[in-house]
């Protein structure tokens, strides 16, 4: 008789199939449409979406969680929005200890049970995929577009990455075994011997404001299959997104008759006084993932030693350029990548290495001052339709971001000002235009310093071999997840790729159409390294989940 995991996992076995394929052949795969089209997730799909979005505006958002203590929550929306949404609050003493309870029922599901179950949440998050969307907007910043795609099939793409990979490395172990060895004249030595993989303990997955499903899903799913409960501590700013994903987590343990606080949540119940070093440094919490600040991040690989600890930190991202045979493909290219998100991304480029006596083109030689001037022009005309500029650059999440922003144009030569636009639908959303600078290259303690958000500079490189130096020095003291260039010239790529190389930094090369440097295709693209300052793991690889499970056997004498 079929069990309720053995069903489920008969039910999603295709798609588990289809990603394990995938990380192996690195091929486009996805079974989640980045499509937000009613042909595919139904004709009233947005409609519905956007309507449950609402409904928890003004609420008491309701978890399944030991320890509950009280409310908290004061979201408030880069575009203008008061969600004043109230989320539990946790005694984590309670909380805790339930969760590390509830962890020897998440083993005994066994690998396909929490492969299954895990299959099952994210299938559940794909279909309500507009309803995510809208919380992502609202708490991020994103634009509805950017919001459905990175915030819902996307981030579900990186979640199944996850389970593919911690189902293959323990489906390498088999459950049971019998150990037979000769011994000459006399009857074998026979063991019946029985191999459990189980987590290690609580998986911590600290989310960031920016995306804050896209960052938390890889973590907390490659915990769940691994035998791990997990607890997402979300931003103060981007609860709502964590908290609809944990619900539906939730709902799926139970309905399969597992305690459903093996997925909780955790908020703040003073954001000015977080709880955050707290639940790090707690004795159960045996997995820490994070998305966030190079100090903060730091601190956590330093100060919570009874924990295996995932980071993704700031980095400083950078494009050579040295020639190129599509220049105004490239300012295409680069106007689109220095505006998607008002360069909130984690992979948008900061530094633009050109030499001072410029490039060659498919048109003739450019000097240094045109190739900037064309960059902030190209910017400037991508971004003078209003809807357009409204839906790419979406709302700078961080009040802090936005000071930035205005701090800095005192730091290099002003070729494109960053100025405050307006958002037809939300008046009092935050929007700001590229602020792009050109600099000398011996002003490195400059732009060697990362500055989150939309603010690039273009600086003037002795040569272009200086450039690469450059490049390569940012990547080495700094970190970055992406690095890019331009060059027709294969003697010179081929050093560009060997700086990369050295600096452990994935590189894009010569960028002109509809891919660009800060965008990241699950079941291909390896998100980070872990070979760099910016990032102590990889979004997925073998890693990133072999590390978060234990074998344990036991061995006996087979019965006579």
């Amino acid at each position: 008789m079929s069990t309720p995991l053995s069903q489920l996992f008969e039910k999603h076995s295709d798609t588990l199939k289809g990603a394990l394929k995938a990380i192996r052949t690195r091929d486009y795969w996805s079974p989640y449409s980045e499509n937000p089209s009613p042909r595919v997730y139904g004709e009233t799909a947005n409609q519905d979406g956007e309507a449950a979005f609402k409904a928890y505006l003004g609420k008491t958002f309701e978890l399944d969680m030991p320890g509950a203590t009280g409310q908290a929550g004061a979201e408030k929306s880069p575009f203008g929005i008061d969600l004043n949404v109230q989320y539990p609050t946790a005694d984590l003493n309670t909380l805790l200890p339930a969760m590390d309870e509830a962890r020897k029922a998440w083993r005994d599901a066994g690998v396909d049970g929490r492969a299954a179950v895990c299959l099952e949440i994210l299938d559940r998050l794909n279909k309500r995929s507009f309803e995510i969307a809208y919380a992502v907007m609202h708490t991020s910043g994103q634009g509805f577009m950017m919001a459905f795609q990175a915030g819902g099939p996307h981030a579900q793409d990186r979640g199944l990455e996850a389970v593919a990979y911690g189902y293959e490395v323990m489906s390498a172990v088999p459950g049971k075994a019998t150990w037979t060895k000769p011994q000459g004249k006399h009857d074998p030595l026979v063991m019946e011997k029985t191999f459990t993989t189980m987590g290690r303990g609580i998986g911590l997955v600290v989310g960031c404001s920016t995306f804050p499903t896209w960052n938390t899903y890889p973590g907390m799913f490659a915990s769940l299959v691994t035998g791990n409960p997990v607890v997402i501590k979300p931003h103060a700013g981007a609860i709502l997104p964590a908290a609809i994903s944990v619900r539906i987590a939730q709902e799926v343990l139970k309905e399969c008759g597992l305690p459903p606080h093996i997925v909780s949540l955790v908020v703040d119940q003073d954001p000015q006084a977080p709880c955050t070093k707290e639940l790090a440094q707690h004795p159960l919490v045996k997995l820490i993932d994070f998305t966030g600040n190079t100090a903060f991040g730091d601190w956590l690989e330093q100060n919570c030693p009874q924990a295996q600890v995932y980071t993704e930190k700031a980095g400083v991202n950078t494009i050579v350029i040295d020639s190129t045979d599509d220049f105004k493909g490239m300012v295409r290219n680069l106007a689109f990548t220095l505006s998607l998100y008002s360069g909130q991304m984690c992979t948008t480029p900061q530094d633009i290495f050109v030499p001072a006596e410029g490039i060659e083109t498919e048109d003739g030689h450019k000097s240094f001052d045109e190739v900037a001037q064309a960059i902030a022009s190209g910017v400037s005309k991508f971004l003078s339709d209003p809807e357009r500029a409204a839906m790419v650059l979406g709302a700078v999440q961080s009040t802090l971001t936005e000071e930035r922003i205005k701090a800095s144009a005192s730091l290099g030569n002003v070729v494109l000002e960053s100025k405050k636009l307006e958002n037809a639908q939300f008046p009092d959303a935050r929007v700001y235009s590229p602020l792009i600078m050109t600099i000398d290259a011996d002003k490195a303690d400059v732009y060697m310093n990362e500055l989150f958000g939309p603010i690039s500079f273009i600086v003037k490189s002795n040569s272009r071999e200086h450039s690469i130096e450059l490049a390569h020095k940012a990547v080495k003291e700094h970190g970055a997840i992406t690095m890019g260039c331009y060059s027709k010239d294969d003697a010179m790529l081929e050093q560009i790729e060997e700086a990369a190389l050295d600096a452990g930094v994935a590189l894009s090369i010569n960028l002109t159409g509809g891919v660009f440097v800060n965008q990241s295709a699950a079941f291909s693209d390896f998100h980070a390294t872990g070979a760099n300052p910016a990032a102590n793991a990889c979004l997925t690889d073998y890693a990133f989940v072999s590390n978060r499970f234990r074998v344990v056997q036991s061995r006996r004498h087979p019965k006579s």
